[in-house]
């Protein structure tokens, strides 16, 4: 009895001491998972397509911008025909007869003798070269595109945050899960070991008589059982360190950081579970607020249809024919344009319409996924918490398991229990070892969760 109650508080101290160590992981992880969290914002082909896409919608802007300003463009033409329709001007029939008068009354040949000319209705080798100036003075559609392009702007940059965000917690679940793999591994290794001194034991006891033949069977057979499980872990280590390497756009083989720093424990649970941190600050809501007000202004744009648009042009150029260029070939023309819409068929009512439904779909859809929000964070909340008495729960039970399995083994050597026994001993203790490692990564995933549901992890 003395024995045993030894062999007890061996125990205790024993998963208590793992407790204590395997409870600071998640904060011990925490600066290696912030450097790799940092080089994924910074290689993660995913992230780096949404800050392309937020720099077109930068540039988006200042076109939109620059809408303000003059236009100067270049328009040239060049045409030259033959034939068709002709205009005749008898010119030389109308004046040579006043002209040989006025040369007989004067006595001179000062008035010439004309010809009768033709004059085409084509043009014949003929140029027209321009530079055409345009400026929009009233035109509401510009003022408004120019808001929307702002609000896209800030659209896509809650975009790029969301993504990040997700990525945080992507990346802090598949670190997770190969640290959970790497430990499964061991676990299984040193249920390997024990399966192995099962067998020499057994083949011992054989030699002297004193086992059965169907008990080295038996112990082979789970000899056989543990190296297939320890390779399917080793494989399963390898898929998640694939996954992690992945998510940093990093070579696949390379190594991940495991050698974690000291400090904190999972008492931090407690807190997170006293208070929950709902925020309506979440990038999702104000992206939504922003289709929102994209909507509106869209609304606002569509409705005012009606007002006049006003612009001003200026031409400066030169025409002729034969590319002659001279003060009689060039030219200015300078006007306004002005437009004003009548009758469109009732379309413009219509779109004014439709962009009204817009704006109700929109303020609905913000509404709904608030509401998702919360119930989501609330969720993942409680998740944690049942994650967290789960884990709990499991490491009394391998406290149990650890007894049970020493007592069994001592049993089956001196004579008391059946090999049986043993094997089912030893089974419930690996299976607790291996739920309480489970059950400890259901909680840090759990934690990345609700960090991820509260957006509490700073991504600036």
């Amino acid at each position: 009895m003395f024995t045993l109650l030894i062999f007890r508080r061996k125990i205790k101290s024993i998963v208590f001491f793992v407790l204590l160590v395997v409870s600071g992981m998640p904060t011990r992880a925490q600066g290696v998972l912030d450097g790799y969290i940092k080089k994924a914002f910074e290689q993660n082909i995913v992230l780096q397509q949404q800050n392309i896409s937020l720099e077109k919608a930068q540039y988006a802007l200042k076109a939109a911008q620059n809408m303000f300003l003059p236009n100067v463009s270049f328009q040239g033409g060049y045409q030259t025909a033959d034939g068709g329709r002709n205009i005749p001007l008898p010119l030389g029939d109308l004046l040579n007869p006043i002209y040989s008068t006025l040369n007989q009354i004067t006595g001179t040949n000062g008035f010439p003798t004309l010809e009768n000319q033709s004059i085409n209705f084509l043009p014949k080798n003929f140029h027209d070269a321009k530079l055409r100036t345009t400026l929009p003075i009233v035109n509401t559609d510009i003022l408004y595109n120019k808001r929307i392009a702002q609000q896209q702007l800030a659209l896509q940059e809650f975009e790029v945050q969301i993504y990040k965000r997700d990525l945080v917690k992507n990346i802090k679940t598949a670190y997770f899960n190969y640290l959970s793999a790497l430990e499964a591994v061991a676990i299984h290794k040193s249920a390997l070991q024990l399966a192995k001194e099962g067998l020499r034991v057994n083949e011992k006891l054989l030699e002297n008589g004193k086992g059965l033949p169907a008990y080295v069977l038996r112990s082979q057979s789970e000899v056989e059982n543990e190296n297939a499980q320890v390779l399917a872990a080793e494989q399963q280590a390898v898929n998640a360190r694939l996954y992690f390497n992945f998510l940093l756009n990093r070579d696949a083989q390379e190594g991940i950081d495991v050698d974690l720093n000291e400090q904190a424990s999972l008492e931090k649970v407690g807190g997170i579970l006293a208070k929950l941190d709902w925020t309506d600050d979440r990038e999702e809501l104000k992206a939504l607020d922003q289709v929102v007000a994209i909507n509106k202004n869209v609304q606002k744009m569509n409705s005012r249809f009606a007002v006049p648009k006003l612009g001003a042009f200026l031409d400066l150029g030169t025409q002729s024919e034969g590319f002659k260029f001279n003060a009689n070939t060039r030219y200015y023309i300078a006007g306004l344009q002005l437009d004003i819409p009548i009758f469109s068929g009732n379309r413009n009512h219509f779109k004014v319409k439709q962009s009204s439904l817009d704006l109700k779909n929109a303020q609905l859809n913000a509404n709904l996924v608030a509401q998702q929000l919360r119930l989501s964070t609330q969720t993942s909340q409680n998740n944690l918490r049942a994650a967290y008495q789960v884990y709990l729960s499991s490491l009394k039970q391998l406290e149990v398991a650890a007894t049970y399995q020493r007592l069994i083994d001592r049993g089956y050597l001196a004579g008391v229990n059946s090999f049986v026994e043993s094997i089912d001993a030893r089974n419930q203790y690996t299976s607790a070892k291996i739920a309480v490692n489970i059950n400890r990564y259901k909680v840090f995933l759990a934690m990345a969760d609700l960090e991820r549901e509260t957006a509490s992890y700073s991504i600036n």
